[in-house]
């Protein structure tokens, strides 16, 4: 059985031509004859269609997708789910890339796209980790989320702390009572 599997995330899809239409139209064309829609973003995990195709392929089926970022949002991802379905007896056609089977030109074109898989996640973690050692070279740089107030808020808020509670000053600034307390024992560290 051949089927089909068509996702959009947004509207403004259709005039990328990544409509769901479009997808079902070349998809149909690529011969198959059960076609499963979903219209979720890539970074929501439930696509329901999707799931219950996955259900229901078995060996010997193949599943045409217009393009890999269809079924996954990365090509790591999408070369770990073709694995998974090739090791079912499943093919896969992405139908801009390729048929993947267990033929000797099937595993090629795996293995070619398992590569940029690979070569993509190396370049992401060296563009990474070269972009937090120039960050760090700047004076004033800290790693991890920014402050949510500035030293002079902090400051303020800590003289207030000499005349007020910690009720009255969070009420006053906004700033919670664990940061307030926090600053504090900072600040007393520092005098010590």
């Amino acid at each position: 059985m051949i089927y089909g599997y068509a996702r959009v995330s947004t509207k403004t899809q259709a005039k990328d031509g990544n409509s769901l239409e479009g997808q079902e139209k070349a998809i149909r064309e690529a011969g198959a004859t059960e076609v499963y829609k979903d219209t979720f973003t890539g970074t929501v995990a439930s696509r329901p269609e999707f799931d219950k195709l996955m259900g229901k392929l078995s060996k010997g089926d193949t599943l045409v997708v217009t393009k890999l970022d269809r079924i996954a949002r990365s090509a790591t991802e999408g070369s770990k789910l073709v694995r998974e379905m090739l090791e079912r007896g499943v093919s896969v056609y992405v139908l801009n890339m390729g048929k993947m089977d267990n033929t000797p030109t099937g595993k090629l074109i795996f293995q070619v796209m398992f590569a940029f898989a690979e070569f993509e996640r190396d370049m992401i973690v060296e563009r990474t980790q070269e972009g937090r050692a120039m960050a760090r070279q700047h004076e004033g740089f800290h790693e991890g989320r920014p402050k949510k107030y500035s030293k002079e808020q902090i400051e303020h808020a800590l003289e207030l702390l000499k005349d007020h509670s910690y009720t009255q000053v969070t009420k006053l600034t906004g700033i919670s009572k664990a940061t307030l307390a926090r600053a504090k024992r900072n600040k007393d560290k520092e005098i010590l």
